[in-house]
């Protein structure tokens, strides 16, 4: 197994959680990004923003027949014009497999190693150098990357964060990674010294010097330390009960690094171990997106702060599916709850269909942001029966974030 130290700052962006719906699944279909370019500028250039978007009905069902003359977009409260609205793109995928192996879910991590694998074939070629998943060619060598770009990285957490692949087009690495995967050993914790919260860059695993499962340090690493440098469609798709006793950076401070990064976080929850009466039992909802019926359960898009709010704390006795929801609101990704272990390969699946079938909506801010600045925006559609999912915003091009400007 490889290991390598991440480290850095979140972002906050927007949206939603939904009922974990059964094999039916959301609608299959191609994809999404649409490209961004610098918008023409008089003085001071204003950059063109690209916005991930997602509609479901009032069945968690995705909507995917709409035209830009469907919504509406404000920026901090100011109406904007959208430029253009599109379900297809050649803009790879840079995707993230952060995988809870804490104590608390260890019952469900075999049927998670296989979902995950599951996932990767269908976001990744079956051949490095294939421009299609499932068709072949000649054989890469090691290090090449499929014709569209798409590349995925793998990490696992529990009282260290710990990355296990890089980002590789390759799946077969990232499986043996999944197969080997483990939670953090008491011998091997002897072996060497911890690193600290501040160790950061030192080539180690970054290990909580609390002992407890650190969930908001791993979306923060993930995002700021491999996410931040990448162009392309960015999304991490996390795995947890959504406990967090160890990290040195709080719950604001991991939405706030997918923020700059410009990465929606898509989050599966499953109950831990001293909750998990009756799990496992069949009498559990196949799928479902959100938690606690539909609509509601969570934060919708709109309803957040933009990480100027104060989520409640993971600890003893705190909702961890609560925390779960949050994180995929106010980014602008989706939240997924697995009753029962045997759901987990449908819901990756739903993952996998929502980020094929998303909206990329962009527009030219009506004011240029030369400072950096976060700015909130709402997507909006007159179809009452219908729910947007998106960021609840993002930060200018001058701190990092990059979902402004030509190059996402």
């Amino acid at each position: 197994m490889k290991t390598q130290s991440l480290l850095r700052p979140i972002l906050p962006l927007a949206a939603l959680s939904l009922l974990v719906i059964a094999s039916r699944g959301l609608v299959t279909a191609a994809q999404q990004p649409s490209s961004q370019r610098p918008a023409p500028a008089e003085r001071t250039k204003a950059h063109e923003v690209t916005l991930p978007v997602t509609v479901v009905d009032k069945k968690g069902a995705l909507v995917t027949n709409l035209t830009a003359g469907d919504f509406t977009l404000t920026q901090d409260g100011r109406p904007q014009v959208i430029q253009s609205l599109t379900t297809q793109s050649k803009l790879p995928f840079r995707l993230g497999l952060l995988v809870d192996t804490s104590r608390g879910v260890h019952p469900a991590i075999d049927a998670e190693r296989k979902a995950a694998e599951k996932f990767l074939e269908a976001m990744l070629p079956a051949d490095p150098n294939a421009g299609v998943a499932g068709e072949r060619s000649t054989p890469p060598g090691p290090e090449k990357t499929s014709a569209h770009g798409n590349e995925a990285f793998l990490i696992h957490f529990d009282r260290e964060v710990e990355l296990l692949e890089d980002f590789t087009a390759s799946r077969d690495k990232l499986d043996h990674e999944l197969e080997q995967m483990t939670s953090t050993s008491q011998e091997r914790k002897s072996e060497g010294p911890e690193s600290s919260g501040d160790d950061r860059g030192s080539g180690e695993p970054r290990s909580s010097r609390y002992g407890g499962t650190q969930l908001y340090d791993a979306i923060y690493l993930a995002s700021d330390e491999l996410m931040k440098p990448k162009n392309g469609r960015k999304a991490l798709i996390v795995f947890s009960d959504g406990a967090d006793s160890g990290s040195k950076e709080t719950l604001n401070d991991a939405i706030d690094a997918a923020d700059h990064a410009g990465v929606e976080v898509f989050t599966i929850y499953i109950k831990g171990e001293e909750e998990r009466e009756g799990f496992g039992n069949p009498s559990g909802h196949h799928g479902g997106i959100g938690g606690g019926g539909y609509p509601g359960g969570g934060g919708w898009p709109g309803s957040g702060g933009g990480g100027h709010q104060h989520p409640p704390q993971s600890a003893a006795g705190v909702d961890g599916r609560k925390i779960m929801q949050q994180i995929a609101s106010r980014t602008g990704g989706l939240y997924f709850e697995a009753k029962k272990k045997d759901n987990l390969e449908d819901i990756y699946g739903l993952v996998a269909n929502a980020l094929r079938q998303q909206y990329l909506l962009t527009y030219t801010p009506d004011k240029a942001d030369t400072e950096g600045d976060f700015h909130k925006t709402v997507v909006k559609t007159g179809k009452t029966d219908m729910t947007v999912i998106t960021c609840e915003g993002y930060y200018g091009r001058s701190s990092g974030g990059d979902r402004e400007g030509g190059d996402q």
